[in-house]
């Protein structure tokens, strides 16, 4: 069987990060049994999450896991779309994911509130002499990621601006169709569900979160999803204590 790691629920969320999220959609819509496991980042053998054992092989980076279940299992995430849809499915996703997901960073790791609401919590466990230095270091070089992704070499009013732009562009995409590609989910709705989800979770306030709520079809996009791959977890509107 394959167990898929992540961090687990958090946050508001049924995973805390996007792209374990997106990983474990995708294993549903593959229809392959899974055990969850919790780990951190320096357990994988890329240093980062999700990565799967699938009966003693260890598969790092959701692109890559994806790749493997379309490979061993043959699944076709992407069956019914043509070979332009297929391009534009990938672009979509890598705006998602090199584009989105740092917005989303910021939100968390940057803005000094959030980060004391949630990421800081992930080292509340570790030696009470180290606490705070293992803190620090991680915002730290988080926060360094981000001025290197691009986003965080701008002024917060213009970061927002050009996460807008994609947020528009994949409103535009999805119209009112219940899927981004058309009538039936493919593998970039498991991405952009991962990460649309992680912008509205009510545990964060952020001007991202409040400007993703204007586009009405996207939140009504992840209400949808969130029952039909994660049909026990209570999503809710309403914020959370931290």
């Amino acid at each position: 069987m394959i167990t898929l790691y992540g961090f687990g629920a958090g946050f508001g969320l049924p995973e805390i990060s996007p792209f374990v999220t997106k990983t474990e959609v995708q294993l549903k819509m593959a229809g392959l049994a899974c055990r969850k496991g919790r780990a951190m980042p320096p357990a994988s053998p890329k240093g980062q999450l999700p990565y799967i054992d699938d009966d003693g092989e260890r598969i790092a980076d959701s692109t890559f896991i994806r790749a493997h279940i379309e490979r061993k299992y043959g699944f076709d995430f992407d069956a019914g779309l043509d070979l332009r849809m297929r391009a534009q499915a990938w672009a979509f996703e890598r705006m998602i994911e090199h584009h989105v997901y740092w917005a989303l960073v910021g939100a968390r790791w940057v803005d000094p509130d959030n980060f004391a609401k949630g990421p800081t919590h992930f080292f509340d466990g570790a030696p009470e002499h180290l606490r705070d230095k293992l803190r620090e270091d991680a915002q730290f070089r988080v926060a360094e990621n981000y001025l290197l992704s691009g986003l965080g070499r701008h002024a917060p009013e213009d970061d927002i601006d050009l996460a807008v732009r994609s947020l528009l562009a994949l409103s535009v995409q999805l119209g009112d169709r219940p899927y981004l590609m058309g009538e039936q989910p493919c593998g970039l709705d498991a991405t952009a569900f991962g990460a649309l989800a992680g912008i509205l979770t009510p545990f964060f306030d952020s001007k991202l979160r409040d400007k993703a709520e204007e586009f009405s079809n996207l939140t009504g996009y992840v209400d949808r999803m969130m029952p039909q791959y994660y049909p026990d977890f209570a999503w809710t509107a309403q914020p959370q204590a931290a």
